[in-house]
């Protein structure tokens, strides 16, 4: 009596979740050139970088950016985050101060005669 073997595929069916555990396991990098060049002038250059994977497997690799990122902690509150931003400002007013009392010093009329033509505005 011979026994009947049906011959097996080499390839298996995988179901979505297989693959995505897969890919956030392994990782996947996905990399792309865009040029446009006219009359071998160079008009634009786009390089696309992207990487696909765990955030355990992105910590292995060294991108863990986020870890010291302080919008993305979850123990800061909004005025903290604003912190940095009333800092610059004070900074930036201590700034205008000196620019204003070093003008009023070496005579401001003068360089405001000078910049009649320059319009200033706020932002």
């Amino acid at each position: 009596m011979t026994i009947q073997r049906v011959p097996q595929h080499s390839i298996q069916s995988t179901n979505l979740a297989d693959l995505l555990e897969r890919i956030l396991d392994k990782g996947i990098v996905i990399a792309g050139d865009i040029k446009i060049n006219l009359v071998d002038i160079e008009l634009l250059s786009i390089q696309i970088r992207l990487v696909i994977c765990s955030v355990d497997k992105a910590k292995e690799m060294g991108m863990d950016w986020w870890v010291n990122n302080p919008a993305f902690s979850s123990r800061l509150t909004p005025a903290q985050l604003s912190d940095p931003i009333d800092r610059m400002e004070k900074r930036l007013g201590k700034l205008e101060d000196l620019f204003t009392k070093d003008l009023v010093k070496n005579n401001y009329s003068s360089v405001m005669d000078q910049s009649k033509d320059i319009k200033t505005f706020d932002i």
